[in-house]
């Protein structure tokens, strides 16, 4: 067990036991990972309505209210849990701005193909930040291509790329995250890398 791992153990046994600032801590523990989790899933078109930081803020509020239904249970580990809670605040943040706000929001992105374009920020993180006039089109080109491919591959490759590029997370808490093992975590980047790279070699 990590350092990191037997830290967050010992402050769920002292929110087992009624400890109200262990509980805070857990919860606070997670604020910027959770935060990049967020910034990388909510639509650009919300990207002026909504700060990622209110969404963690509502998750957060919620993991407080339902943290005796986890204690009690923890059927999953917490961050898995808080990722969880996160991502439905998402969905729930993309229905109620996207939904009651489709005029306007539509009107902006009026005509445009996103298809490609969901993972457009992960394609960018594999490649060189070259932004010279004489490469931007080519650069856009293989940017194109890296997220198709990227696309292309099975739902667990793309969710450890993601976590690894986008949200920056370190093995350990992926690891944390998906209930594995830190060697595990290598082995699906490794895969998930290889088979990304077969994908693109396989491209004209």
């Amino acid at each position: 067990m990590t350092d990191t791992a037997s830290i967050i153990h010992g402050l769920i046994e002292q929110a087992l036991k009624g400890d109200a600032a262990a509980r805070q801590q857990l919860l606070e523990h997670y604020r910027g990972s959770l935060t990049r989790m967020v910034a990388s899933r909510l639509d650009r078109r919300l990207a002026r309505r909504v700060d990622p930081s209110d969404v963690v803020q509502e998750t957060l509020a919620d993991a407080s209210a339902r943290m005796d239904d986890y204690l009690r249970e923890r059927a999953v580990p917490f961050l898995a849990w808080l990722r969880r809670l996160a991502g439905e605040r998402v969905i729930d943040t993309h229905r109620r701005h996207i939904g009651s706000q489709r005029r306007s929001i539509m009107r902006e992105n009026r005509g445009v193909d996103r298809s490609g374009e969901e993972w457009g920020s992960l394609a960018a993180r594999f490649m060189a930040n070259d932004t010279s006039p004489s490469n931007r089109l080519s650069r856009e080109e293989r940017r194109q291509q890296v997220a198709a491919a990227l696309t292309a591959l099975p739902p667990r490759d793309r969710e450890v790329l993601e976590m690894r590029y986008l949200e920056q997370l370190g093995a350990a808490e992926i690891a944390e995250a998906l209930g594995i093992t830190e060697g595990a975590v290598k082995a699906r980047l490794l895969r998930a890398l290889i088979r990304m790279r077969a994908l693109l070699e396989a491209r004209p």
